[in-house]
């Protein structure tokens, strides 16, 4: 991958976590993947909604955030119809806003824990 695409699916996940911060969501990570063994995208942001109504709310402002900030659509989108766990498909990163129930159980945090986490000023 050339470095251009890298620094651009960088600022799409800084892009992603500040449409996420903005509507209050929480325990926000993001995980650089990129050189780990079967990773599927360069990084993975991972949030929590406490409602299907924020659930909802972040999904559609990381779209729309990403979508004006840099001109990036998304490539697929899986989990509106019953908003425990939205996933957002932009090829180099994937983000995923989970409700805490399902955010625990599936615990991606834990599958990803080797990954560097990466921190946005």
């Amino acid at each position: 991958m050339t470095k251009k695409k890298i620094d651009d699916a960088l600022q799409l996940a800084k892009a992603a976590v500040e449409a996420i911060d903005d509507k209050k969501g929480i325990d926000i990570i993001c995980y650089k993947l990129q050189g780990l063994p079967h990773a599927v995208s360069e990084y993975f942001v991972i949030a929590t909604g406490s409602t299907e109504r924020q659930v909802n709310a972040i999904s559609d402002a990381v779209v729309d955030h990403v979508r004006l900030k840099l001109k990036e659509k998304t490539s697929h989108i899986e989990g509106k119809e019953n908003l425990e766990w939205v996933l957002i498909d932009y090829f180099n990163v994937v983000v995923h806003i989970f409700k805490p129930e399902a955010r625990e159980f599936y615990n991606l945090d834990g599958l990803w824990a080797d990954a560097e986490v990466v921190k946005f000023e």
